[in-house]
């Protein structure tokens, strides 16, 4: 199975200016825990609903006034949507990651694919294999 049979199709970035509350909207609104970065048409980074607790929230600063740069994490690990489940998942399961961004030939993102989408996609055993890999605590 390639990837692009199992990824969420069309996902949705914001630029590292976008405010922590705007991120969290879009997140909310797309019901999704990570929105990818993107500047100068290029993927950048990562965030996730975690990065704006621990990063933003915790911080003390006013969170109004934090941007997705703030509390993002730089460089963006993906796959292609041409790829095997099974390599995107070997990546998903080396860097303990549930999402995925999806690019396609172009480097253009064209979808996410998660642990939910690898669920309804992938072998029970495979998923249960990935899940624990990715759940374990990280080093």
């Amino acid at each position: 199975m390639k990837v692009k049979d199992a990824m969420h199709k069309g996902a949705d970035w914001v630029s590292p200016d976008t405010s922590l509350p705007e991120v969290a909207k879009k997140m909310r609104g797309l019901d999704v825990g990570s929105i990818p970065i993107g500047e100068n048409d290029k993927l950048i980074g990562m965030i996730t609903d975690r990065d704006i607790a621990c990063r933003g929230v915790t911080t003390g600063k006013d969170c109004t006034k934090l941007t997705a740069r703030d509390a993002m994490t730089e460089g963006i690990i993906h796959c292609r949507e041409t790829d095997d489940l099974d390599d995107a998942l070997r990546i998903m399961e080396q860097k303990k990651l549930r999402r995925l961004a999806v690019l396609n030939d172009k480097q253009r993102l064209v979808g996410m694919l998660s642990l939910g989408d690898v669920a309804h996609s992938a072998t029970r055993a495979l998923t249960g294999e990935m899940t624990a890999a990715v759940a374990s605590h990280h080093p």
